[in-house]
């Protein structure tokens, strides 16, 4: 049954904790706004570091957002092979500069009107747990990955000693999920024992599940209807996704149609206007996320094989990676394509001259490319990115994962073969009708009855009566 917001509004007060990077706030975002839909007051809790600016939109009025006044080292940037891991060094003084500030504004909070009763927080922060219990109140992690990226964790968890002791194995046996080559595990779980402190940061994403209720999300019980199914036999797990803003699913938030939060500013009437010059169908959008720092070979491999596509492209290269692109390249490429540092990707991919999604395969991108049909050529890069890619071509049949050669480099030849197929060939045809198969599910999940909006619905009821 539903809850009235007139029963439930400025009574029951929740608080959503995300890590302040684009690819966790998003997610975070979206399902405070539809715990907030539901009736519940929600704050969403972050931290923002002073070289970051954070552009907030209307979108997001239906909740509260406060950013914690702490002073944080940047985050760090991907390291590549060989090159010192100083992660650990980055979370241990997370944790000693977050936690207080964290307990002090929740004890604040808690001589407030409306005191709340419940902390979601960032699943890489297992310690707020414990902040919640000092002063009586319920918590539960958000899972920010794909639900079988966080199975194959939560079994390694299980089994550490096993982490670094499969090199020689052809195939990794995974309950619930189909046989994974090392090269398609999450990168830090390939056996060469790189980056030990994000390895032990994923698995202990787990250290205190046993303590939790819920365990959240982002996406949908027939998406990963296998390791959904089978954890659920493990863990109380809810599937609460896509987290995407409602326009471009079932449309029943009033004006959500951007995620409201953004680290960069998108050049977003140039895209469009770009976009709205070109037949449905016909353009590549190319974007590498937030984080992602390609080398410059790959980068020129990347612009040689769009060009030799012959295919309109539409591609985001952030500032601080402009200067890896071929010299002139935007100027000898303008009738063809458009580079920007930045868009609002939704918007793009929603776009009907869109007609192809050149990705790393990050959770969130993969997860609006699906929501919004469009079908994919993948080209991970790291974490989680390899396992969406295996399911993006072998389990969800969405699109084509464009190879690298023995040093890890995709060419350009290996590019320009699978957008001209993706976009043109027969593999394609297939592809794209997977993909409106896929969209049509994700709709009918958050839609009213769906079974995400089941789960966030039992939820909220749960937490009117704490």
């Amino acid at each position: 049954m539903e809850i009235s917001e007139q029963n439930v509004k400025g009574e029951a007060h929740i608080l959503c904790y995300s890590f302040a990077i684009q690819g966790h706030l998003n997610p975070i975002l979206q399902f405070c706004k539809r715990l907030a839909s539901k009736g519940l007051k929600v704050t969403l809790v972050s931290t923002i570091s002073a070289s970051s600016k954070l552009i907030k939109t209307q979108s997001c009025s239906s909740i509260d957002v406060e950013l914690l006044d702490v002073e944080l080292r940047d985050t760090p940037n991907n390291s590549k092979e060989g090159e010192r891991d100083e992660s650990q060094h980055y979370f241990e003084h997370y944790k000693t500069i977050v936690a207080p500030s964290l307990a002090a504004f929740i004890e604040n909070q808690m001589s407030s009107n409306y005191p709340p009763k419940f902390l979601v927080y960032d699943s890489i922060i297992p310690w707020a747990l414990d902040i919640t219990k000092r002063f009586g109140i319920d918590g539960a992690p958000f899972f920010t990955q794909s639900w079988s990226c966080n199975t194959i964790y939560y079994q390694f968890y299980r089994e550490k000693s096993k982490v670094n002791a499969f090199e020689d194995q052809a195939m990794v046996l995974v309950p619930s999920l189909p046989p994974l080559k090392i090269n398609e595990l999450p990168s830090f779980l390939n056996g060469s024992g790189t980056y030990p402190s994000i390895i032990d940061l994923c698995l202990n994403q787990f250290s205190n599940i046993e303590e939790v209720n819920w365990l959240f999300f982002s996406s949908f019980d027939k998406l990963e209807e296998g390791a959904i199914t089978w954890m659920a036999t493990q863990l109380p797990v809810k599937a609460i996704g896509p987290t995407i803003p409602s326009k471009y699913l079932d449309n029943r938030l009033k004006n959500d149609k951007d995620y409201g939060l953004n680290l960069f500013k998108p050049n977003t009437e140039t895209c469009l206007k770009w976009l709205d010059s070109k037949q449905p169908a016909s353009v590549i959008y190319v974007s590498f996320g937030s984080l992602a720092a390609l080398e410059k070979n790959q980068m020129e491999e990347i612009a040689w094989g769009l060009k030799n596509s012959n295919i309109f492209f539409l591609w985001v290269v952030r500032e601080s990676e402009c200067e890896k692109l071929p010299e002139n390249f935007s100027e000898e490429t303008s009738e063809k394509g458009l580079v920007v540092s930045w868009c609002c990707q939704l918007e793009v991919l929603a776009h009907e001259s869109v007609g192809c999604f050149m990705t790393h395969c990050g959770w969130n991108s993969t997860l609006e490319a699906i929501s919004v049909g469009v079908p994919i050529v993948a080209m991970p890069q790291w974490a989680d990115q390899p396992t969406n890619a295996k399911f993006i071509e072998d389990v969800w049949g969405v699109g084509m994962r464009a190879r690298g050669n023995g040093e890890g480099i995709v060419k350009r030849e290996e590019i320009e073969v699978c957008v001209r197929e993706v976009m043109e060939g027969e593999r394609g045809k297939e592809i794209k009708r997977n993909s409106k198969k896929w969209k049509d599910l994700a709709k009918e999940a958050v839609d009213e009855g769906g079974s995400t909006d089941k789960n966030i619905q039992e939820f909220v009821a749960k937490v009117l009566y704490m």
